[in-house]
């Protein structure tokens, strides 16, 4: 058996210090098996295992003991169907809709087309994260391949490597003042995450302060730091403490810190300060903020808030993070969402546009004096996949071609006077929509009730006013072909940053015919 199997082994780079005969005879190995109760049996080919043992269900190996149709080049959409109803589980809300969802096949530019040849415009980058469209430039893929004929993966404890300094070089040139010390996740959650625990280890401290209007991800300590209603997932038994919420400068249909920028940013940071005060100054680590709001409904601090934030944050040894998930790498018609304001923060983390979604990354980036101090004291935290070598090439590349095309300038060149001007039409053309934002390629209607002039829907995702209308607006949507998440009461718009003029505004033409549906439910 050893001289028909090792030269294989060796095809694929396999080495043995010993024969396999003796890890298949080892006395010890066959005694620790019995004293767990596996009992192996002396079957061949299909012959049925015995039941209720996990050795019996692993016995066999090779390709013969899963379906051959693994390796057949298509599945009929049938055999999709039923596997995905079998075996595929869904995200945050109940999988039953989910089974109801269009079945993607493939993108090309802004689009998306599904198995029944329909062509769906990509009205918000899925997530806000498909920043390049579906083009994938060719520099991306050339960098992709290389890396993964080179070192196809690197665990960041044991090497460095040449890619995760050039990218964190590249970024120490992007971000302002002395940002220079970069970590690298996998995605959004995991950053944040990361920036908890540093701003707790750096300061000694455990508690965070966090608006309720935000999200800052789905892991445990991410989704405590959320305000939204998503938040409620994880609250209750087991859940990580620390986190304290505290309210928006911005105006909500309920509440509100003034009637002028001045009045809600003076208010609002009163607000703030007396709760630091209250919760004790010496015990909170970190104040983390969305530099502008996402999910929320595309909200821009009033002027001067969050320089009051940040000269709050130096009187009491607070660090400051911003929370550019969404936001970071031109989403806003700047590089960074918080040079919207004129602010340094301590700690970055941003995501999505990093490297387009073509691949699994984020970063967290914090100023020289906490990169110093964990330069001899344990950071105490970590990921499999951290600086992952493919990841850190797309990331690279993509960030190159935004440059090179200057992507971010087009955002709000190019974009945003698109954006504003159509929220600006839509606004004053239907009741059920009660006023727009717009900031870059990132855009946000308020939907309500023209009966009251409320919200259509709760901030926590409760009492919808009407839901057949939020129905019937959804599903005109997907009709008309325009793809992308809605949260009532905000339907957002964040196209790709290389959306071209003419298809952002056939977006809207879609769009208008959706809302036409929408208003109409309420005067039925």
């Amino acid at each position: 058996m050893f001289s028909t199997i090792q030269p294989s082994m060796r095809r694929f780079g396999l080495r043995f210090s010993q024969p396999l005969s003796r890890f298949s005879t080892s006395p010890g190995l066959a005694t620790s098996k019995q004293t767990v109760g596996l009992h192996l049996q002396q079957t061949g080919g299909n012959e049925p295992k015995e039941s209720g043992s996990c050795a019996t269900q692993g016995q066999e190996t090779g390709k013969s003991i899963v379906s051959p149709k693994h390796w057949a080049e298509n599945w009929s959409p049938d055999e999709l169907k039923e596997r995905s109803q079998d075996h595929v589980m869904a995200t945050w809300g109940p999988a039953k809709p989910f089974r109801n969802v269009p079945m993607i096949t493939h993108g090309e530019g802004c689009y998306l087309y599904d198995t029944e040849g329909n062509k769906y415009l990509d009205w918000t980058s899925q997530a806000i994260c498909t920043n390049l469209g579906y083009d994938v430039p060719p520099s991306v893929l050339r960098a992709v391949n290389k890396q993964l004929a080179l070192l196809p993966m690197l665990y960041g404890g044991l090497g460095n490597s040449e890619i995760r300094i050039r990218l964190a070089s590249l970024l120490s040139e992007l971000l302002p003042g002395d940002i220079t010390g970069f970590l690298f996740p996998s995605g959004g959650s995991e950053a944040n995450e990361a920036a908890v625990r540093m701003a707790r280890r750096f300061t000694g401290r455990a508690k965070v302060i966090n608006h309720y209007r935000s999200y800052h991800g789905g892991s445990a300590h991410s989704l405590m730091a959320t305000g939204d209603f998503r938040r409620g997932f994880i609250e209750g038994g087991g859940a990580p403490g620390g986190f304290v919420k505290t309210m928006n400068p911005t105006d909500s249909y309920l509440f509100s810190f003034g009637a002028t920028d001045e009045e809600r940013t003076s208010k609002s940071l009163g607000f703030l300060e007396e709760q630091i005060l209250c919760e004790g100054p010496t015990s909170i680590a970190a104040v983390m903020f969305e530099s502008v709001i996402g999910s929320g409904g595309v909200h821009l601090a009033p002027k001067g808030y969050m320089e009051g934030v940040r000269a709050l944050c130096d009187k009491y040894g607070i660090l400051m993070i911003c929370d550019e998930v969404m936001v970071g790498f031109g989403r806003t018609g700047k590089m960074w969402g918080f040079q919207n304001y004129d602010i340094i923060p301590d700690i970055v983390t941003s995501a999505k546009g990093l490297t387009g979604a073509y691949l699994p990354l984020s970063m967290v980036a914090v100023r020289s004096h906490i990169k110093e101090y964990f330069e001899s004291t344990p950071l105490g935290w970590g990921a499999t996949f951290h600086a992952h070598p493919v990841s850190l090439a797309a990331g690279y590349e993509c960030l190159k071609f935004v440059l090179e095309n200057d992507l971010v300038g087009r955002a709000k060149r190019v974009i945003e006077p698109v954006i504003r001007e159509q929220f600006d039409r839509l606004v004053a053309k239907y009741d059920s929509v009660a006023c727009g934002r717009a900031l870059g390629a990132f855009g946000a209607l308020d939907l309500v009730d023209p009966r009251t002039g409320a919200p259509v829907q709760g901030f926590d995702g409760s009492n919808c006013s009407h839901p057949e209308a939020v129905a019937a607006f959804k599903a005109s949507l997907m009709q008309n072909g325009l793809y992308g998440f809605v949260r009532p009461p905000m339907f957002h718009c964040a196209p790709a940053l290389v959306i071209q003029r003419e298809e952002l505004e056939d977006g809207f033409q879609r769009a208008e015919r959706a809302l036409d549906v929408f208003d109409r439910a309420f005067k039925v």
